[in-house]
């Protein structure tokens, strides 16, 4: 997952570079600064998974812009479908 803190808006969708596994781009509205993009990143992706916010967690990167996050209970045609927007 790529992350692109203070964004003019939350957005998930489209995909960065042609890398195995895809990445997919989210852009959040908080700022980098005190956690609080991630905190945003992590509500921004329940939503859009359509789980509760404690079925998301950042696994791996959570001082970097690349980040491996988990998403319990997602559907993977939803992440497909994510990643064409």
């Amino acid at each position: 997952m790529r992350v692109h803190p203070g964004a003019s808006r939350d957005e998930v969708g489209s995909r960065y570079g042609s890398d195995e596994p895809p990445v997919l781009v989210v852009r959040v509205a908080a700022p980098a600064t005190d956690g609080r993009a991630n905190e945003r990143l992590l509500g921004v992706l329940a939503e859009a998974f359509g789980v509760h916010r404690r079925g998301v967690a950042v696994v791996s990167g959570a001082r970097s812009r690349t980040k491996i996050v988990e998403v319990t209970g997602g559907d993977r045609n939803v992440l497909d479908r994510l990643l064409t927007r």
